[in-house]
């Protein structure tokens, strides 16, 4: 259940990003997408590698 969130997020993050590089004036768009993306890969692969020492 957890890794279907996370890629969710994941695509949703890649869809802002590709928004706001496409629309110029929306630079601050892609700038949240390229964190909040690389945010939600960063928590999911801990929380996944975290499971796994369990």
């Amino acid at each position: 259940m957890l890794i279907v969130i996370v890629v969710v997020l994941l695509v949703l993050w890649l869809v802002l990003s590709i928004l706001g590089f496409v629309v110029k004036g929306l630079l601050w768009l892609a700038v949240l997408g390229i964190v909040l993306f690389a945010i939600t890969a960063v928590v999911g692969f801990l929380r996944r590698a975290g499971g796994r020492r369990r």
